[in-house]
């Protein structure tokens, strides 16, 4: 008999009624004494399993009505007490009658994207410049004139620098001298070398003197042939106090400012500036063996050029600049296990400046069908990925899955997921093998970037 089945409330009654008039209780305490012990009765048989309800003291309570004032006492204290364990009951009754409901977890699901992929590899590299020069001087002098300013673009044949060109003007002067002196002597050896050949002919001079004639002619002729070089070479070092761009491109500072001897020629020739070709340019990376392999099968050629490449710059997320690739190294480095790549690249705004660093992709597959999901929706148990699916029942599944490439912030679900399920996108910490889930379903119809 349960705490809910104490209809008689005599007992009850009859005890508080002490409590309004203890005068009364005192005169009649038999019939206390027996509510007391009725109610105890009830109490023990409706005691649920398990409580820590002690009533087996309830006789030495009753020992309270030794005296009138003691059981007046006693009378207050039971009453409370069985209020107390009657109340306790109902209580505990009530909240056994009702079972216990857990609200359900609610969760974002979304139907896997299906699109049509290609997959790139990415590397990291730098750009370089299709042509670089380091200025040199070339003859050494007095640094007179500047003409450019740093940073600007040039072009091939531009004025850079001028060196003092007096003493190369008077070089010249006296080469020039030189070369008539040895034309004069040319023509006197030869006039003498005619007269010798008639008096050859007449016996007049012995063969001696006749090839002594011819051996000063020809030895005039290569006066003449020195000297002319020598002309050649002053006008070269005339020429190289002018120093002039020899390539289109981007111009750095001058290292060396008008004033300065500088030197040239040879290893020690003093560095002036430099230029870097701006369009096209170059960006070089490394790459595995493996893939080396693949884009050579997806050409179908030893050499393949014209794979399609696109490169980003340190402040760009997606990769804006196409390109191709236009070299690959015939042999891999053995110490690193790479093969080189280089990327060629257009470069008309001027934006790519050689030494930038660069992530370049290339692609490395031809485009196929496939699922995609967003990261956040991929979980990881220890080396194995998952995903958790929710059936019509509204119960979620643990699915493995085998991811494949990267494609922007989603990955492709190689095995494991069909088209048209429901997977979790958001609230996954909270999941667990077929508990049911209040789902809110979204869509994730935003074109993914490639």
């Amino acid at each position: 008999m349960g705490c809910n089945s104490m209809k008689n409330k005599t007992g009850m009654w009859t005890i508080i009624h002490c409590l309004i008039l203890p005068g009364r209780c005192l005169k009649n305490t038999a019939s206390v004494g027996r509510a007391v012990r009725a109610l105890t009765l009830k109490a023990r048989t409706a005691r649920p399993t398990g409580t820590a309800l002690h009533l087996s003291g309830y006789t030495s309570i009753l020992n309270l009505y030794a005296t009138p004032f003691k059981r007046h006492i006693g009378s207050s204290l039971l009453a409370a007490l069985m209020l107390i364990v009657v109340t306790g009951c109902k209580n505990q009754a009530d909240s056994a009658a009702k079972p216990a409901q857990s609200p359900s977890t609610r969760v974002k699901i979304a139907q896997a994207l299906a699109q049509d992929v290609t997959e790139w590899d990415e590397y990291t590299g730098r750009i370089e410049a299709v042509e670089a020069v380091d200025v040199r001087a070339r003859v050494s002098g007095y640094l007179e004139h500047i003409h450019f300013r740093a940073g600007e673009y040039v072009k091939k044949g531009d004025l850079l620098f001028e060196i003092d060109a007096k003493p190369f003007k008077a070089q010249l002067n006296y080469a020039e001298a030189e070369l008539e002196r040895a034309k004069s002597r040319q023509e006197l050896a030869k006039n003498d070398f005619t007269r010798a050949e008639r008096l050859f002919r007449a016996k007049a001079i012995s063969g001696e003197e006749h090839d002594a004639r011819g051996k000063g002619l020809r030895e005039a002729a290569a006066a003449v042939q020195s000297a002319e070089a020598n002309v050649y070479s002053a006008k070269l070092n005339l020429d190289y106090t002018k120093i002039r761009s020899p390539i289109d491109g981007r111009i750095g500072r001058e290292l060396i400012t008008a004033g300065n001897v500088v030197n040239g020629g040879g290893g020690d020739a003093t560095l002036l500036t430099f230029i870097v070709s701006t369009d096209p340019v170059y960006v070089y990376v490394d790459a595995d063996e493996r893939s080396v392999l693949k884009y050579r099968r997806l050409s179908g050629t030893a050499d393949p050029a014209q794979t399609p490449a696109e490169l980003a710059v340190a402040d760009e997320d997606q990769f804006p600049h196409q390109g191709r690739l236009d070299y690959i190294s015939p042999r891999e480095n053995a110490a690193t296990g790479t093969v080189s790549l280089r990327g060629v690249f257009a470069n008309k705004d001027g934006l790519l400046s050689p030494g930038f660093f660069a992530r370049m992709r290339v692609r490395g597959s031809a485009p196929y069908p496939a699922l995609l999901l967003p990261d956040r929706a991929i979980g990881t148990d220890q080396a194995q990925r998952f995903v958790w699916v929710v059936n019509p029942d509204n119960q979620v599944e643990y699915r493995k899955v085998e991811l494949g490439a990267h494609i922007g912030q989603s990955r492709v679900i190689a095995d494991g997921l069909q088209p048209g399920e429901w997977a979790v996108i958001e609230g996954l910490q909270k999941l667990k093998p077929g508990i049911k889930v209040d789902p809110e379903r979204i869509s994730l119809s935003e074109p993914l970037t490639q």
